[in-house]
This record gives C-alpha cells, sequence and structure tokens, in this order.
C-alpha cells in the first residue's frame, strides 16, 4: 500500500457463514490487521460451530465504542434494538465498513442472498448494502462439489456479480473435507487478501 493509504486503515466486514472454510477466519483478521485494515467479523449461527470465539484475538463488539477485532453476531440485532430511536444494527455496520467480504459464502447464505431473504445479521446487511455508492462486496463460495456444480450454483453467482456488480473469488480444487476430490474448496488465504488489497487499491484509484 501507498504511504498515504496507510495512514487511512480501511474498514472490512467479514462474513462467515456456514462452511468448514471458516477455520480461516483468525489468519484472514490477522492478515487484514497487518494491512492496515479494521475487521468486524459477522459469523452466522451455524458459522460458529468452526470458530472458537473464546480466545482474545477476537472480542464481542460493542455498537456503543466499536473496537477492532471484534464480532456480532444474531442476538446482537435485537437485544440493541427496544424503541424508536435506538441504534439498527445492520445499518450501522452498513454505515461504518468501506468493504464487505464474505468467505466462506456456503451454498444456503449464496441462494437467499440471490433472492434477497434476509434473515439473520449477516444477510441483512446484505439486503441493506448501499449499491448506489458502489462499496464493494467480495464473494469467496466454498462447497462440495456436488453442491458447486448443482445448474443453481452457477445461476446464483451469475446474478449476484452481473446483476448487483459483487465480486467472486472463484472456488479452487482440492481434497475437501468430506474426502473428495473436486472443485468447491474456498480459494487460499493468500488469495482472498489479494483480491481484497487489488479492491481497496482501485477504491482508493477512484477517489483520487
Amino acid at each position: 500500500m501507498s504511504k498515504n493509504e496507510s495512514q487511512h486503515r480501511r474498514h472490512l466486514l467479514l462474513g462467515i457463514t456456514g462452511s468448514v472454510a471458516a477455520i480461516k477466519v483468525n489468519e484472514l483478521v490477522r492478515n487484514f490487521n497487518s494491512h492496515n485494515i479494521d475487521t468486524i467479523v459477522i459469523p452466522t449461527e451455524r458459522a460458529k460451530h468452526f470458530i472458537n470465539f473464546e480466545d482474545s484475538w477476537c472480542s464481542h463488539g460493542s455498537i456503543t465504542q466499536i473496537k477492532t477485532p471484534c464480532y456480532f453476531e444474531d442476538n446482537d440485532e435485537w437485544s440493541s434494538w427496544k424503541t424508536r430511536g435506538d441504534p439498527v444494527l445492520h445499518i450501522i455496520l452498513r454505515d461504518w465498513a468501506d468493504i464487505f467480504l464474505i468467505a466462506p459464502l456456503d451454498a444456503n447464505t449464496l441462494a437467499k442472498m440471490t433472492i434477497g431473504l434476509c434473515d439473520n445479521l449477516l444477510t441483512n446487511i446484505v439486503r441493506a448494502w448501499d449499491l448506489k455508492k458502489r462499496k464493494p462486496l467480495i464473494i469467496a463460495p466454498a462447497m462440495n462439489t456436488a453442491m458447486f456444480e448443482h445448474p443453481l450454483t452457477r445461476q446464483h453467482l451469475d446474478i449476484l456479480t452481473n446483476n448487483f456488480g459483487y465480486i467472486e473469488i472463484p472456488c479452487i480444487e482440492k481434497t475437501l473435507m468430506c474426502g473428495q476430490t473436486g472443485i468447491g474448496a474456498m480459494a487460499s488465504v493468500e488469495t482472498i487478501i489479494e483480491q481484497t488489497l487489488k479492491t481497496i487499491q482501485q477504491m482508493s484509484n477512484d477517489e483520487l
């Protein structure tokens, strides 16, 4: 990054969904921090099966004083709002962020995003994401080969990339957790970091 960019810390939302690739979240957050990127993690309930937030690397976020790295979960959306005038968490997080990365993106959340369902914190942020401001939203799919090769998967990805302008980091072929070898694994952490930094650099160029 340039000197000017290093002085301006970018804000990134990191959405994590229910794929075993969610175990990479700690590595992603550490890498982003080393590149002057402040990160808030947004896990789905199923993603939490793969993540240990008990470690000190990521604390539970506070809506009144955001200190990164931190995470917010579905219950925070409702506990932070009691009456008219109270803060709406998914809007606060949307406004805080410069960029939204969902890695891994499982087949379930992919389908929800395609048709606009918003039944958790992550998908509420996606649905409220301001496309007019052209803030980037990057997706890194991850799923079993049979799920990835289902015709609906390509249709869904095409809708998000062609209609909404989301940036796809393609799956790769490797031996999956189920023991099968094939396409569907999430791209490497290095590839995800590289694409995110490239996107941030483009944002900086557009702001000149």
